[in-house]
């Protein structure tokens, strides 16, 4: 085929997941240096790429406004109109990174010459794609995504840089002089995840503070997003640490992480902002594998006591509560943190 005018990638969500899709959108942009590239990016998570210079557009996919469209007529028209504007746009290569049912439709509609995705795409999402990309699961996730790019026969540059706004870097400086951090060393703590499988223990996190002072840290501060709150009562309320959780936008998140000295995360999206932003972290592992879904190429900066040779077993079963992160120690994590640190 031709070298394509336009391309798209599809990766609407999670917020992690976008954050380590950038290595694509860096090598489409990187061989095809006159094509505009676009990227259907769930609404709320559009700053994440925004500011990214090899992004034409992010098209904002308003998925809560759209949800359960078939029970609608109103909403229902107002979808139909969203994807006819896919097709519209006469994509010439399209690139699935999601590999479900929504995204697989999306490529569909695009109509485009090429649309690529994974051969064993989830809910018959391959059913929209004309080049099926064979690739095995047991690869780092974002290894697995550049994958897609093969029936492109391009070179892949795995570069995971992510961009802050301008904005946001303004209004960090404002609100880290209000916060006594514009002149301090700080290390950012994100101890919020949406399971609780992920969470490393919330009063061991406040036993990391006294630690991290005496390294030489001035101020913790501590991000998460809306509705997490409940999940760090204990911890603000027991220490000196700034509180952000809920009370920022992901592309302030982001500005806050790129100035910190430090980043330590539970297996969430604050921590490939961290990797995407070339700043230091330890990341806490439990039930998820971090050869697989950790940070990319910085596998020296986890912490992880269960072993998958122990038993298989699912983030998402209820069951497990925090047990497996509860096998980290806070000795395990300051350990961590010194070498990373004597790394840097």
């Amino acid at each position: 085929m031709a070298e394509p005018k336009r391309i798209l990638i599809i990766r609407p969500s999670a917020l992690g997941d976008v954050c380590r899709s950038v290595p694509v959108l860096a090598s489409l942009a990187r061989a095809f240096p006159d094509a505009a590239i676009d990227w259907v990016v769930r609404d709320s998570y559009v700053d994440a790429i925004r500011s990214h210079p090899a992004l034409h557009e992010a098209i904002a996919f308003p998925r809560s406004r759209l949800g359960g469209w078939w029970r609608n007529p109103k909403t229902a028209a107002e979808t139909w109109k969203w994807f006819r504007g896919l097709r519209h746009r006469e994509y010439d290569v399209v690139v699935d990174c999601q590999g479900l049912g929504r995204s697989g439709l999306m490529t569909a509609v695009t109509g485009a010459a090429m649309r690529i995705g994974h051969a064993d795409a989830r809910e018959f999402a391959w059913l929209g794609y004309n080049e099926r990309v064979r690739s095995s699961m047991q690869m780092h996730t974002v290894d697995r995504m550049l994958s897609l790019l093969e029936p492109l026969g391009i070179e892949i540059i795995r570069d995971m840089r992510l961009y802050v706004g301008s904005g946001d870097t303004q209004w960090w400086q404002q609100q880290s002089a209000q916060r006594e951090c514009a002149s301090s060393q700080y290390v950012v703590l994100a101890p919020t995840a949406r399971w609780e499988s992920k969470r490393w223990p919330i009063q061991r996190w406040t036993e990391l503070i006294g630690p991290l002072t005496d390294r030489g840290f001035e101020r913790c501060v501590v991000i998460g997003a809306p509705g997490e709150e409940p999940q760090v009562e204990s911890l603000v309320a027991d220490s000196s640490a700034v509180n952000l959780v809920g009370d920022v936008t992901i592309g302030q998140t982001m500005a806050v992480i790129e100035q910190a000295a430090l980043v330590i995360a539970n297996d969430s999206a604050p921590l490939h902002m961290a990797v995407g932003l070339d700043v230091p972290c330890v990341a806490l592992f439990g039930p998820t594998n971090p050869a697989l879904v950790g940070p990319y190429r910085k596998q020296d900066s986890v912490v992880r006591r269960y072993d998958d040779a122990d038993g298989a077993v699912h983030f998402k079963d209820r069951s497990l509560g925090d047990s497996l992160m509860r096998l980290i120690d806070v000795s395990d994590v300051l350990e961590r943190v010194d070498t990373v640190l004597g790394e840097r």
